[in-house]
Parts: C-alpha cells; structure tokens; sequence
C-alpha cells in the first residue's frame, strides 16, 4: 500500500456502467422527456441509485428537473451530477450548468445514496410523468420488475426476491441467461439444485396475457461450500502505519472493533539488501517493533508489508533470488511470522521485469523454507482486472511455480468513479479471470486465491468508499470465499468530513474504527 502523497482529482462524474441491483422503470414515452430509475447497489440499511434523463424529443432542451417522493423509512443522502432539495419526503433535482443541455436522443445521469429501501414513488421529469407504466415495447404487458437481490444462499440454493411490477401480472420468470430457471406468481423464488460453490447470474421479467416486461438488472450470487479462502481471522488485517498519520494504540483499536490481525506498512532496503521498518533502523526497535508487542500482547497478530509506494525497496537492491529470500526470512525470523505481504505496487518493482521475477523467485523459496507460512503479492490494477505488468506478474507466477498463496489487488486510484462496489468487482473479476487463465484454476479455486486491499473514505483520486460501500464489498469477497480483505488504513479509520484527503482521517463522515469494524466481520 502506498505512502501516499496528498494527490487531488475531480470526482468522477459518471455513474460506472453495469448494474448490480435491481431496476424499477420511469420510462420511456415517445416524444417526451423521461427519467429511468436503476439501483446501482444494494445493502441491507439502503442502497446507491442513479436516474437517466432522456431527451426523447425533436428539439434540444436546455434544463431539466426530477422530482419523486421516497416513501416514509427512506430519506435521501449524498448525491452528484445534480442539484438536490428535499421538503419532507419529496425529493427535487436539477440539472447542474454542465449536463442540462441535451440533444435529440442525448441522456444524462445523476446518482445518489438512499438510507433506506424504500424506490422513489410519483416520479415527474420537467413536470411531467417519468414512465406512462408498463413496457413501452408492449404497451400491455406489465412493468420491469425492481430490485432484484439476493435473500439467501446454501450450498445447492440461491433464493431471489423483487418489488412488484406495475400495471397486470401474471407471473414472473426468472431468467439465467436464456433460460427459464423459474416461473412463480409472488416476487420471491429459490432456485435450487445447484452446485457447492458456482456463480450464477439472474434477471427476473413479469408477463401477462399481452407479453412480457422488460427484464430486471441482473444479480450475482455464489452458493455456499467454497473451500480454501480466508485463513480466520488472518484474512482480516487492515494496515496500520506506526509512526505515520496519528496512529492509535493497537489495543484501542481491537478492543472497539474486534479485529484482531494488523498488516504493519513498510519494510524497506536499510541499505543494500538488509531489511529495515521504513529503511531505516534495526527491525527490532522503534515505533514498529512497538506496535506489533503491543498487537501481540492484547491477542492479535501482524502481517509485515514489504514494499509500498514510496522509499528504498528490497527488490532492487538484493542481486539474486537468494539473497532477496534471505532478507525475508530474516523479517519471518525476527517476528516468528504466520505470513507476509510483499507491496510491489511501485514501478521500481512492478514494471521493472527481472525484479518481479526476483521477488517471485524469492518468495518460491520462501515457501520452500518455511512451508506453513502464507505469501501475499499486493499490487495495483484497473477497474476491469490487472493490466500488463499484473497479467505478467500472475503468468510467472505459474511459470516459475512460486506457489503464491494470496494475489491482492488495490481497487482505487484507478480513476473508478462514482460506483465503487462495482469498479471494485469488475477489478476483481478481471482479477479472477486471470488466475483462471494462468493456473487452469476454478472459479472457486480462484476466488480463494484473492485479496481486495481498498482504500477508505476517499482515496487519493478523490474516489468515494463510503463504510456503506466497504460493507458490500465485504459481503461480495466473503461470499466469493477471498482469501484476504484489507483497506489502507486504520491511521486513516476516523472522520473529517472537509473532503480532504490526509493520513489521520478517512475525508468523509463516519464512525470512528467504522471500517475496521466492518473489515474485522469479514
């Protein structure tokens, strides 16, 4: 994880594309301007939504306004790409000076965060209705149905639920791919006989005697029965920095939180090829050396992240695989590790190829030394998986037969935009497909070789993870069986809520520890 300088970016402006959640349709009558709601992530407490205005007509228009009631348990929260005012239950937005002009055809999206589950009911686009209901395609038959999600999982089962679709319904199909998984009258099914640990995909469409709706969003889920990820509570540990960004006593930590394991940033070249916290400094003492006594002394634990963004790293400096596998045993040595994180995020490293297969081969020997201990690579990616140095980085791997334990990837600074959660799984799919390519692995195989390491608040993109975001992401990789869920960093686990990006505070409004909490459940 990097040391990270204080960068700032403009916030994405547009909603990441692919949904995750269910779809209810405001849309879309012929020459109008019209509105589309569409979920774009769901969690247990509200969800993350966007809106679509379509100028359907001849003509240009120059603003445009959306406006809906959210029903009484639902209120509006954080929202972009508009102008928002709220009285009571009634929400208003307008266009911002940048997006109101639309074209013949031309659309415009605004997003926004709901607490609560409630849709927006009564939708109006420039005072006029949003949908006239049903399917435009087929003006009989019923409305999308909205906010497909996953109620539950076993090892042969996934069960489904959804909102109602407007106007006359027969039934409801549910889809996996082109075909029919299920048919039933109410909005929930489980659809069973299936295998332990497989990914399956879903979209839900009602239908009449006129026809069918258009289909819902998809949704993923994967059955239980996966084998091989997260290693207990080891799989657990966020980083945290002594000596860098106000750090907190471990045990303060721990006990409001519960997590028990901490990654312990960085180990760097003390010169030439001799390992030493932040590279400077015997590994013995100091502010780091501290810190994991005091982790160890209230129960918990500690994984050493060797590398980082910033400073003088081992992997340049020690000439051979050997000599390289020599300074990590003397770190495995000196602390009697469990595991450790190698960070080669920066190029030094990740794009210099004789480094990244000294490291590979010196982590292979690792392994061969110390055969219980688990080896983590941390590396950065895109927001649809690993680019050419990560595929290199995963193909040697398999070449070289270094016996990795652990890939991560860090989801952010990746210019992701507004949807977290879904950059997040696209990266990480992106990631597991990879693996899968490389290794001739499984899906669930390959899921037990992963690692998400986020970032959380903003991050240095001024990319927004929201503890909302964290826990979705959370329950994702845990029921994908992940081997590893981390974020950086626990310094940075407090709120300061200015929009600021800085080493003691997340940048937004939350809960003190917020997301070590949510990470400890993982």
């Amino acid at each position: 994880m990097r040391l990270r300088s204080l960068r700032t970016a403009a916030l994405a402006a547009a909603m990441a594309a692919g949904l995750v959640a269910g779809s209810l349709g405001f849309a879309t009558a012929a020459s109008a301007a019209t509105a589309t709601f569409a979920r774009t992530a769901s969690w247990a407490s509200g969800y993350e939504a966007k809106f679509t205005v379509t100028n359907n007509t001849s003509a240009t228009i120059t603003s445009w306004n959306v406006q809906f009631d959210l029903p009484a348990g639902s209120s509006m929260g954080t929202y972009w790409d508009a102008l928002v005012s709220t009285s009571g239950q009634h929400v208003t937005a307008t266009n911002r000076d940048y997006n109101g002009t639309l074209a013949p055809g031309a659309s415009a999206s605004f997003g926004f965060v709901v607490s609560g589950t409630g849709d927006p009911a009564n939708c109006t686009v420039n005072g006029a209705p949003c949908s006239g209901g049903g399917n435009p395609g087929n003006p009989g038959a019923p409305g999308a149905p909205g906010n497909l999600r996953v109620t539950g999982t076993t090892n042969t089962a996934i069960s489904l639920a959804w909102n109602a679709s407007s106007g006359t319904v027969t039934g409801y199909r549910i889809y996996e791919g082109s075909a029919v998984r299920a048919t039933v009258t109410g909005t929930s099914a489980t659809i069973s006989g299936l295998g332990a640990c497989t990914g399956h995909s879903y979209t839900v469409a009602a239908y009449n005697s006129a026809g069918e709706s258009a289909r819902s969003a998809a949704v993923s889920a994967t059955t239980t029965g996966c084998t091989g990820g997260g290693t207990g509570s080891m799989a657990a540990a966020p980083y945290l920095y002594p000596g860098w960004g106000n750090p907190p006593a471990p045990s303060t930590v721990m006990n409001a939180t519960g997590v028990k394991w901490f990654t312990i940033a960085f180990i760097l070249s003390g010169g030439g090829c001799t390992p030493a916290w932040d590279g400077g400094g015997s590994l013995t003492g100091g502010a780091h050396a501290s810190t994991i006594n005091a982790i160890r002394a209230a129960g918990g634990d500690v994984i050493p992240s060797i590398g980082g963004w910033s400073g003088n790293k081992l992997g340049p400096n020690c000439s051979t695989p050997q000599a390289l596998a020599n300074a990590y045993q003397q770190v495995i040595n000196t602390f009697n590790l469990k595991a450790i994180d190698v960070d080669i995020e920066n190029t030094d490293e990740f794009e210099n190829t004789v480094v990244q297969d000294r490291i590979l081969g010196a982590l292979k020997i690792v392994k061969q030394n110390n055969p219980g201990i688990k080896t983590i690579i941390t590396f950065g990616t895109t927001t649809s998986g690993p680019n050419y140095y990560g595929t290199r980085l995963i193909n040697q791997a398999a070449a070289l037969q270094a016996n990795i334990d652990v890939f991560t990837i860090m989801p952010f600074d990746f210019g992701g935009g507004a949807n977290m959660y879904q950059s997040t799984v696209n990266a990480s799919e992106g990631l597991k497909n990879a693996l899968k390519s490389a290794f001739g692995w499984s899906d669930a195989t390959a899921y037990a070789h992963m690692g998400i390491s986020g970032m959380n608040g903003l991050s240095d993109q001024q990319e927004l993870t929201s503890p909302a975001t964290w826990t979705q992401i959370r329950d994702w990789a845990k029921a994908r069986g992940l081997a590893r869920f981390t974020f950086w960093a626990v310094n940075r686990d407090r709120p300061c809520p200015g929009g600021g990006v800085v080493s003691d505070c997340s940048g937004i409004a939350q809960n003190q520890w917020e997301f070590t909490s949510i990470t400890a459940r993982f």
